[in-house]
């Protein structure tokens, strides 16, 4: 449950907590604000192996029809490592090689995805590296669907695979998938039972998805994803060797630690001594959640900056409210006017914005 946080201009010291890890490079962050709670070499770049399938994934669902039969051809017999080990021939949905990709890091299926849904493995490489910018993975660059490195692997950072995950867990359908323990699919060749190579799924009960890999080159790499009393955190682990504990207790120190507020609400919005719309209603299009620690709740403070324009209409933008966490500002969010013969009107909207939540 989400709590309305009131704005204290009370400065407390900062309690230090005891985030480790074994990996390489290592990111807890949370999903809906992007706030990096624990950290360790986030911008290290290096082969990571099949968590870049989480791309191949999101690109598939975001460009194609996932109810779509495929044919299997000739692009699977290029498959190695591991696989789902489709046919020549073999009928199944797009829906179900993605699970395939997901819950079993199937090469196959990476290969034959990539075909379906761009005509060519090198052209939907292209699309991948395109969302990657898109979603602002600055460090990233695949070479292909799978993250098989004997050639030319997909290079990335904790930080970046962090925000990819933060953008897939936003779809319905990648969540969906992600977080299936066991799926069943039948072809017109074979039947398939496919378990979740998580083990987080079966042995972390707060645990929403994530994404498995392995190559001698980039060693274990891991993201996942968990989500308790509206916190939603994603972890990345590069090359460690106990990765699936160290998830399991960097979520558990968080969910300790930190606490989900309501920083803003959106709707009407009264800024004490502003007096210039006093006539009209301000008001924000989105609420702004943030995760705090019981010291952190005090040194939260609001900043509005408001333009004050000579001729407007209703939905104009006409300032910025800033959320400063100590010096530091960690979110900007818009403030609208709404003219005062349509705040009648207002409240239809207002309620709209909720339907749509």
């Amino acid at each position: 449950m989400k709590k309305l946080l009131l704005i204290l201009l009370l400065f407390l010291p900062f309690k230090v907590f005891a985030y480790s890890t074994s990996a390489k490079a290592v990111i807890l962050m949370d999903m809906d604000s992007g706030r990096v709670i624990y950290g360790k070499d986030v911008h290290y770049v290096q082969s990571v192996a099949s968590i870049s399938k989480i791309m191949t994934a999101i690109v598939a669902i975001e460009n194609s029809n996932i109810e779509k039969e495929v044919t299997i051809g000739d692009e699977v017999l290029k498959a190695y490592g591991s696989g789902i080990y489709v046919q020549i021939g073999e009928k199944i949905k797009l829906e179900d090689l993605l699970y395939g990709l997901m819950l079993r890091s199937g090469n196959d299926a990476a290969l034959v995805i990539s075909v379906a849904v761009a005509g060519d493995t090198d052209k939907f490489v292209e699309m991948m590296n395109d969302k990657a910018k898109e979603i602002g993975m600055k460090n990233t660059t695949f070479n292909n669907p799978s993250g098989l490195d004997e050639e030319k692997g997909n290079f990335s950072s904790a930080y970046d695979m962090a925000l990819l995950m933060s953008y897939a867990m936003k779809n319905k359908e990648f969540r969906k998938i992600t977080g299936t323990k066991d799926y069943t699919v039948k072809t017109n060749k074979n039947v398939y039972k496919w378990h979740n190579k998580n083990k987080l799924l079966s042995s972390y009960k707060y645990t929403t998805g994530g994404k498995t890999g392995f190559t001698k080159i980039a060693k274990r790499t891991l993201v996942t994803s968990a989500s308790k009393d509206g916190m939603n955190l994603t972890v990345v682990t590069i090359n460690d060797g106990d990765d699936f504990n160290d998830h399991r207790n960097l979520y558990e120190e968080a969910f300790n630690e930190y606490t989900s507020y309501r920083v803003l609400n959106k709707g009407e919005i009264n800024i004490i001594g502003e007096n210039y719309y006093d006539k009209d209603m301000l008001y924000l299009k989105n609420n702004f959640d943030y995760l705090l620690t019981e010291n952190e709740k005090y040194i939260l403070r609001l900043k509005y900056e408001i333009n004050k324009k000579r001729h407007y209409k209703s939905g104009d933008k006409v300032g910025l409210v800033k959320v400063y966490l100590g010096d530091k500002v960690v979110h900007e969010e818009d403030i609208y006017v709404g003219k005062n013969e349509e705040k009648k009107g207002f409240w239809n909207i207002f309620l709209s914005w909720f339907k749509h939540d």
